[in-house]
């Protein structure tokens, strides 16, 4: 069986982390996040995670890990996480289905949580894992 992952990660964000994690060899990864604010509603976060939280969901990629915060395993689920760099701005891009508007700066979104489904328990929990209702 595939082992469960929230979000998946482009090679450009990988290559990305790389970077960011060479630059801070103290953190163990980075940790993405959401968090109520904008004129949209949320806004997600990123930090450096200089240990791991219980409860949180880690990808794991070439490049290092991306810790997931429990809160936001519903509203991230799916995601895609990019990084891309314009003449205007240059930094992490989520390509989120949960995601059904964003401000027009693009600052903040409207996320829906996702469902998961009796599948992707057991995928993330293991075979053992409870049904869900």
């Amino acid at each position: 069986m595939k082992k469960f992952e929230v979000m998946t990660v482009t090679d450009a964000a990988q290559k990305r982390l790389g970077e960011i994690l060479a630059a801070n060899p103290q953190a163990k990864g980075i940790r993405v996040g959401v968090k109520n604010g904008g004129c949209a509603g949320m806004e997600y976060t990123i930090e450096l995670a200089k240990d791991e939280k219980a409860g949180e969901d880690r990808v794991d990629t070439a490049a290092g890990t991306v810790f997931v915060a429990p809160s936001a395993v519903l509203f991230l689920l799916g995601t895609q996480m990019d990084f891309t760099a314009t003449k205007l701005k240059t930094g992490f891009v989520f390509n989120n289905p949960n995601q059904h508007s964003a401000c027009g700066c693009g600052e903040s979104v409207e996320l829906k949580p996702a469902q998961m489904t009796p599948e992707m328990l057991r995928a993330r929990n293991g075979p053992g894992a409870a049904k869900a209702n």
